[in-house]
């Protein structure tokens, strides 16, 4: 008997229960599909989603990253008409991992599935991964494009190969061998998502390798399937989408004894120290400006170069836009690292008199300054950003779009 039977004969119901304990009214199934500028693709993957999941009490939960081509009046219309449609608009944060998180927290069903709004992902497979989950026994159902008779389509070479390695390094950290850890196209159960969730970075794109991370005992199963082309809209792969790819296994390696915005921070005093080194060098050995003249202007391009890298990188949830607030954050940031920089020659100065050796009072100084540089400007530059758009819990974000009881579930407020 497939799942879609099962439920149809009302034992899924038994099997999984309505967290409300109703009737057959209750959904059985949540699709997360997050979106960005995916205007001319919604409307087809709800039909298609309509006619694959005939007889299945299904939703599907859109997560709008505040897209500006018309995807939100889109999805709008389409839950006016039809009940099983909802969405979550975000204003203010961004990314794949957290709106899947903040989708999945925004239902009820005993089984979610994650997958891409660009239509290249086969939601014909849906049924067979429901059915998988359910007579398997497993807690995640993994969609793998390297599976023997799975594709990644018509994919340019530099894409497999960025691919391909990314595989392997997520195989490196994974306890459980899979073919396609960065799948972004899979089924759980919820249960299996609520004992993960409070260990989840939220980190970048890759949220499958961030649950199997969090959870190295869920059971997984995967099944093949060919990628498709995309037709409508832009792929969103990009540099972000790759340094926070691996951000994520960093956070997921070191994160629970060094917190990751440290490290990406401290990354980028470390290259600032390069630029330092390389301006102070052009011009006191170049030009022939002296010597202390060079370092305080090598210090400032220092500084500024770290500014600007940490805004982009380290702080790009809390990114600092607009000439004002980059002016304002770029002399606190100046300010508090010249305080960073005294603390550090002075620790330095007071461990070498008491004997320690030149390289670890040093070490020594520059540590204490890298943490007083962290923390003062998380508080002092990046702390009040845009303070009103911070992430909501997933809770609070879905009471901004509940189905108006007023209106059967038609309406939104």
């Amino acid at each position: 008997m497939t799942a879609l039977a099962e439920i149809q004969a009302g034992a899924f119901a038994q099997r999984w229960p309505a967290a409300d304990g109703g009737g057959g009214g209750a959904n059985r199934l949540s699709l997360i599909v997050p979106t960005f500028n995916e205007r001319d693709n919604v409307r087809e993957l709800v039909a298609r989603l309509d006619r694959c999941l005939a007889g299945l009490a299904w939703e599907v939960m859109f997560v709008d990253d505040d897209s500006r081509d018309g995807t939100l009046d889109v999805l709008r219309d389409i839950s006016r008409a039809d009940p099983r449609v909802r969405f979550i608009h975000r204003i203010g944060r961004r990314g794949l991992a957290s709106a899947v998180v903040e989708g999945i927290l925004a239902t009820a069903s005993p089984v979610v599935a994650v997958m891409d709004c660009d239509l290249q992902h086969d939601e014909t497979l849906l049924p067979r991964m429901l059915d998988q989950l359910v007579a398997d026994g497993c807690d995640v159902v993994v969609a793998s494009r390297y599976m023997q008779t799975g594709s990644v389509g018509n994919w340019a070479k530099s894409r497999l190969l960025f691919s391909r390695v990314a595989t392997a390094l997520a195989d490196f950290v994974l306890r459980t061998p899979l073919t396609d850890p960065m799948s972004g196209f899979f089924m759980l159960r919820r249960n299996a998502f609520d004992q993960v969730v409070r260990r989840l970075s939220n980190q970048g794109y890759k949220i499958l390798l961030d649950i199997l991370l969090s959870g190295p005992d869920l059971r997984v199963e995967e099944i093949p399937y060919t990628f498709r082309t995309r037709v409508h809209g832009e792929s969103k792969l990009d540099t972000i989408a790759v340094l926070d790819y691996l951000a994520l296994l960093i956070d997921k390696v070191i994160g629970h004894v060094i917190p990751l915005r440290f490290v990406m921070f401290a990354s980028v005093g470390g290259m600032g120290l390069i630029v330092h080194l390389t301006v102070l060098a052009s011009l006191n050995r170049g030009i022939g400006i002296a010597f202390t003249t060079a370092n305080l202007a090598a210090a400032m391009v220092a500084m500024t170069f770290n500014f600007f890298v940490n805004n982009w990188l380290t702080y790009r949830d809390m990114r600092l836009k607009g000439l004002w607030p980059i002016l304002r954050g770029l002399l606190s940031f100046c300010v508090i690292c010249a305080v960073g920089m005294a603390a550090n020659v002075g620790i330095a100065a007071v461990l070498f008199q008491q004997n320690y050796t030149w390289w670890l009072a040093a070490t020594a100084g520059i540590f204490m300054g890298a943490v007083w540089n962290y923390t003062a400007t998380s508080i002092f530059t990046w702390n009040n950003v845009r303070k009103a758009a911070r992430p909501a819990s997933g809770e609070q974000a879905a009471m901004l779009n509940q189905p108006d009881t007023n209106t059967s579930g038609a309406g939104w407020r």
